[in-house]
């Protein structure tokens, strides 16, 4: 593993993953939230995450966590190892719950700084947009899950065993 695509909808678990993967093996660790948000919560324009997407694409060694689907190809391209965190949605929006909570005020380690967690009526936002994006976002990554380029070992974890087996098999470098 040189070069690992993590995705996943909105409180899957892919920033702690991405973090513990870091840690076993010493890739550096690019989280999408933070080329998406500048702070004040202001998102940046399409073109600037792709170059900033790129940019990172382009290294030879990286875990990269997070979605901007505009960008999977060149991302699919590049990586050999594709984690796909396939939880079910009302985890996920427990997960979302419980970190705006507990991060209510501070931004999140994952997050550009300055865009301090919120529990607010963005929250429930953010809640909505996890529903009913729900199917579309997760069929593209069943997309790529059922027909990988060769070049590509695919992951498809389903819950925290399945995590917490996957990261056993990963030796600490």
């Amino acid at each position: 593993m040189q070069r690992v695509m993590i995705v996943g909808g909105p409180g899957s678990g892919k920033s702690i993953l991405a973090r513990q993967l870091g840690e076993r093996t010493g890739l550096p660790v690019f989280h999408m939230d933070q080329i998406h948000w500048l702070p004040g919560w202001v998102e940046r324009s399409k073109e600037d995450k792709d170059r900033l997407s790129s940019e990172v694409h382009q290294q030879e060694r990286w875990i990269f966590e997070g979605g901007h689907s505009r960008t999977y190809p060149e991302r699919i391209a590049r990586s050999d190892t594709f984690i796909w965190l396939d939880v079910p949605v009302w985890l996920r929006m427990i997960r979302v719950l419980r970190r705006s909570w507990r991060y209510r005020g501070q931004s999140r380690p994952d997050l550009t700084e300055g865009c301090p967690e919120q529990f607010n009526k963005e929250t429930l936002k953010f809640l909505h947009f996890i529903w009913t994006t729900r199917h579309s976002a997760r069929a593209k990554l069943l997309e790529v899950w059922q027909s990988p380029p060769p070049h590509l070992a695919v992951h498809r974890l389903k819950n925290l065993a399945e995590v917490r087996a996957f990261l056993e098999t990963v030796k600490q470098s």
